[in-house]
């Protein structure tokens, strides 16, 4: 279940708003890192993109840094909602998070990917096709960030056959 602190209240929804410029940039940073490994780029999933954007933003005005949900449903529920197996025999979805305070780069999240095991696995997949991108900044972020100013990133990774 994700972390609230106790006693801060959540983050106006007027004061989280998308970092558009950041979403390219990153569907840049991780392709550039998929075609040095011989690896096809991914494409953007507009049904990935909106699950990534809710997630990131359900984080910053909830206060938490989770995979879960702020219900605490594990992600590959909440990316059925979006992106639905319904017609494909294949399905599989990935997730990766990071945030800085109070910005974060493309290239510093990457970074960040490429050096923990787990999320340099889903950078690198060969399984994966699409992936869906969200990033949010909130000038005052409660919770686990502590009032701070702080931008965090969603990427979710996804395939249907």
């Amino acid at each position: 279940m994700p972390v609230l602190a106790p006693g801060v209240g959540s983050a106006s929804r007027e004061r989280v708003v998308a970092v558009d410029a950041l979403e390219p940039a990153m569907l840049r940073a991780i392709n550039g890192e998929r075609q040095r490994h011989g690896l096809p780029p991914l494409r953007l999933s507009t049904a990935l993109s909106t699950a990534a954007n809710e997630h990131s933003r359900e984080m910053a005005t909830g206060g938490f840094f989770a995979h879960e949900s702020r219900d605490g449903s594990a992600f590959d529920r909440r990316l059925a909602r979006f992106y639905p197996r319904a017609g494909h025999p294949g399905w599989a979805v990935g997730e990766n998070l990071a945030y800085g305070s109070p910005d974060l780069t493309a290239a510093q999240a990457v970074n960040l990917w490429m050096h923990s095991p787990g999320h340099r696995a889903n950078l690198l997949s060969p399984e994966w096709r699409e992936i869906g991108l969200g990033a949010v900044h909130a000038d005052a972020a409660p919770g686990i960030f502590e009032g701070l100013g702080v931008t965090l990133v969603t990427a979710d990774f996804g395939v249907r056959r």
